[in-house]
């Protein structure tokens, strides 16, 4: 959407260079209204939208039922296999599938873990120094409701899962634990965890004395992770937009489930290494020593917005395991804040050795948005907060940096406007004689060898608003995922990292929502007084029928600011602040540029220009502008060609 942002204003720069023919403008324009009349009619009505929404609960109540349905005929198949290994004395793990659930809690300053010796898992994860949607001063990523982890392996007799084992305290310490489930006969699991300084925690499993009761070829360990992604953000819609089940693969780069839709046991074909179920902010990762097989299914299910949840994620995923008990299945875990700088740091406490590229799980955009974020705005950033400057302010420096950096294309994009626009009245007078529609091409060359002999580039103006597409778009991918800006304030802010309503109401209205966003408002209104800045521009520079057209395409400009609060009214109080800012210097620049150009000076230096390039008739056009010069005489010659075969075509018939 950002991309049709920056079409529209080069489209307002170049819009006096196109000979548009009247025609295509009528036809566009009612392309947009039909469209946007179809859009209107075929909006369902309201007792359409309310059986709709009761269809929609219907269907999400019997998802509900089935799921439930499954998930307890799952508990009776483990509840009969758990009773029927209890009446078998000499089954496996016979004593450790009896039990009571023990909780124990591993902590440091950043975050508390609390493990259950039934599974011997992380069931609760509670992330330090971080206020949730509730105000609590404390993010919980899950607890034993909303998360589950089972690992199960294979032996002759049966498939042994952790989940269904009761675990003894082997050793404990403040920063580690170990459990163990004993099948008799020195036999066991033992599953050790130890708790980095940070967010990281390392876990090893390994079985002991087992090596001849796994079944011929069964050394992988499988793993069944779940989890009901919390909703932590205000906005629901934003914030679910940026919760992804993420995934790196073993040999470089990430890759994530669709955000939106629906992802049932969706297969990877490639070796990955860790799996992340993310929000926003927030992520808990699982990484393993040893890769996770090609054979990884991966689900992703969005929530419904009132239901305080983003997603289900679910992985089901293999790994190495060594029935010998010699070599242990390791894996490491990390759960904590979005943050690039801290992920890149607490990648180093890994003790795999790899190249995990955690910070991924901080999106940067593109390739190309992602090279100028990462190299750019992120030094600019950090440097900036290192300062303790307000968020707020660091968001306006950096807009001013920005527009420090491009201004010299800035004034270039005007400048050329400006030469064109002092050229007005000789290209009025040069093409006055094309006034017919089939003179078009002639009243375009001719214009063309007029910016020809003034040295101008009428496609110079447009050039550096493309240049600067790329810095908009990093942006747009920057701010929103910025952990930084999370409950920070800023004047009426309250928190730049989701809306900031001037207005809030119970139900949905179609495209706005629940609220208005005053910072919308103000990027739209900035962006109506730039556009209208540049029209203004553009409006001294028409020629012949261009000033008509500009009349029709006007209207069209001015409905860009409506498009754009209906899609940026749900997204972040500070990205919306950005851009705010950003078209505000935009029309001050204009505005100055515009009032310190005096006109009389420039035409003299453009006719001196003239003069010297009659003293030089060699002299070549450089540039798009020659190219399109080139262009043109290709499309009078084959007109040329057109118009003569048409006469003899002509001549053959009258034979």
């Amino acid at each position: 959407m950002i991309t049709l942002f920056f079409l529209y204003l080069c489209k307002l720069k170049n819009i006096n260079n196109k000979n548009v023919d009247k025609n295509t403008i009528i036809g566009f324009t009612l392309i947009a209204a039909v469209l946007f009349g179809f859009t209107w009619y075929n909006q369902p009505s309201r007792e359409q939208m309310e059986a709709k929404r009761k269809q929609d609960s219907i269907a999400t109540v019997m998802k509900q039922k089935a799921e439930e349905q499954q998930k307890l005929a799952e508990v009776k198949r483990n509840a009969e296999t758990a009773r029927r290994a209890l009446e078998d004395t000499t089954a496996l793990f016979h004593s450790a599938m009896q039990g009571t659930a023990q909780k124990f809690v591993l902590e440091n300053e950043k975050i508390a873990l609390t493990f259950s010796s039934k599974g011997a898992t992380v069931e609760k994860a509670v992330v330090k120094g971080f206020e949730d949607n509730n105000g609590h001063k404390d993010v919980t990523l899950f607890d034993e409701k909303t998360q589950r982890l089972a690992y199960t392996f294979a032996t002759k007799e049966a498939n042994i899962s952790t989940a269904d084992l009761y675990f003894n305290i082997k050793s404990k310490s403040a920063s580690s634990i170990e459990f163990e489930a004993q099948a008799g006969d020195g036999k066991s699991v033992i599953i050790t965890y130890t708790l980095g300084k940070d967010y990281m925690l390392h876990s090893s499993l390994r079985v002991n004395g087992m090596a001849g009761l796994f079944a011929p070829g069964a050394q992988h360990l499988d793993i069944n992770w779940q989890e009901t992604c919390r909703q932590q953000e205000k906005g629901f819609s934003f914030e679910n937009r940026y919760s992804t089940l993420t995934y790196h693969f073993a040999d470089g780069g990430t890759d994530y489930l669709n955000e939106t839709s629906e992802k049932t046991d969706e297969p990877v074909d490639e070796n990955i290494d860790w799996i992340a179920f993310k929000n926003q902010f927030f992520s808990a990762v699982m990484i393993a020593k040893d890769g996770y097989g090609k054979d990884a299914l991966l689900t992703s299910i969005p929530q419904q917005k009132e239901s305080g949840f983003l997603k289900k994620y679910e992985a089901k995923l293999k790994t190495v395991l060594d029935p010998s008990g010699v070599k242990p299945t390791e894996m490491e875990f990390y759960y904590g804040p979005n943050d690039f700088r801290l992920l890149q740091n607490v990648e180093k406490q890994s003790k795999f050795g790899k190249d995990l590229e955690l910070e991924r799980l901080v999106y940067l955009g593109w390739p190309l948005f992602r090279y100028i974020n990462r190299w750019f705005t992120l030094y600019v950033f950090d440097f900036l907060r290192s300062m303790a400057i307000p968020m707020g302010i660091i968001l306006i420096l950096i807009t001013l940096l920005l527009k420090a950096i491009t201004y010299p294309m800035v004034k270039k994009s005007y400048m050329s406007s400006a030469k064109m626009r002092v050229l007005k009245p000789k290209l009025d007078e040069a093409t006055k004689q094309y006034d017919k529609p089939e003179d078009a091409l002639q009243k375009q060359q001719a214009m063309m060898q007029l910016y020809s002999e003034y040295g101008v580039s009428p496609l110079s103006g447009c050039l550096p608003m493309l240049i600067q597409m790329p810095i908009w778009i990093a942006m747009f991918n920057f701010v929103p995922n910025a952990i930084q800006l999370r409950r920070e304030s800023f004047l009426w802010i309250d928190d730049l990292s989701t809306y900031d309503p001037i207005i809030e109401w119970s139900k949905d209205i179609w495209l706005i929502g629940d609220h208005l966003s005053l910072t919308c408002i103000l990027f739209c209104g900035a962006n109506l007084l730039y556009s209208w800045f540049t029209m203004q521009q553009q409006k001294d520079q028409m020629v012949g029928q261009q000033a008509e057209q500009m009349k029709m395409m006007r209207w069209m400009m001015m409905l860009m600011p409506l498009m754009f609060f209906f899609m940026f009214n749900d997204y972040s109080a500070g990205l919306n602040f950005y851009y705010f800012i950003s078209l505000f210097f935009s029309a001050a620049i204009m505005w100055v540029l515009r009032k310190t150009t005096n006109d009389e000076k420039l035409l003299a230096i453009l006719e001196r220009k003239r003069e010297e390039n009659k003293k030089n008739p060699q002299k070549k056009m450089s540039g798009l502008a020659a190219r399109l010069q080139a262009m043109q005489k290709q499309q009078e010659e084959l007109q040329r060609k057109r118009e003569e075969l048409a006469r003899k075509n002509a001549q053959l018939r009258g034979k």
